[in-house]
């Protein structure tokens, strides 16, 4: 199947990849725009991995106010370039996520910010959770372990929490794509939320 300028462009715009990249796609896919999409998704998570070690220096503070001004969320979200802070995308970006902190309350921004007393003392209230269950001992770890994965971190780690925007994301995923979009890694460095009274 030959491949038209029109498809390259429909490709182009519901992607954003190059137009190489976007033709070389269409190539592989015989024409075929989802599989194409498909196809770029998985090799910018390939590329997203690798640029995830590449310092991030530029980027944005946001800030959120929700109606009624009893909440407040300030965000340091960075990129590699001033050029793709500017950017339209990466500023609703900045806003999506202050939005998704506002609205989940996350403590931590990874699982590595989590302090070790923190795990710990979560575990220990599963441990007691499960003290009259009289499951073995090695099952009852793993179903500890599965309550942090599920219950804990997706609660109290921001890149772990579902998106509240796409329930398919997590926020976490929705970054990976985003490198993999503008072809340069992102950070969240830090956050604060603000609520009337806390």
């Amino acid at each position: 199947m030959s491949i038209t300028a029109d498809m390259v462009k429909d490709l182009r715009q519901r992607t954003g990849c190059g137009i190489m990249e976007c033709k070389q796609a269409l190539k592989e896919t015989d024409g075929n725009i989802e599989a194409a999409i498909e196809a770029l998704r998985k090799r910018g998570l390939k590329t997203a991995a690798k640029k995830a070690a590449r310092d991030t220096s530029e980027g944005q503070v946001g800030a959120y106010i929700h109606p009624g001004g009893k909440l407040g969320v300030l965000i340091e979200l960075n990129c590699e370039t001033d050029f793709v802070a500017r950017t339209e995308e990466f500023q609703q970006l900045v806003r999506n996520i202050c939005m998704q902190i506002a609205a989940t309350n996350p403590k931590y921004v990874r699982r590595e910010d989590v302090p070790q007393e923190v795990i710990e003392k979560e575990k220990e209230i599963y441990r007691a959770q499960l003290a009259d269950s009289k499951k073995p001992e090695n099952i009852i770890d793993k179903i500890i372990q599965g309550k942090l994965e599920k219950g804990f971190f997706a609660q109290v780690c921001l890149l772990d929490q579902t998106f509240v925007k796409d329930d398919k994301l997590t926020i976490g995923k929705l970054l990976v794509e985003k490198i993999a979009k503008f072809g340069e890694n992102l950070n969240i460095n830090r956050f604060s939320r603000f609520q009337l009274g806390e």
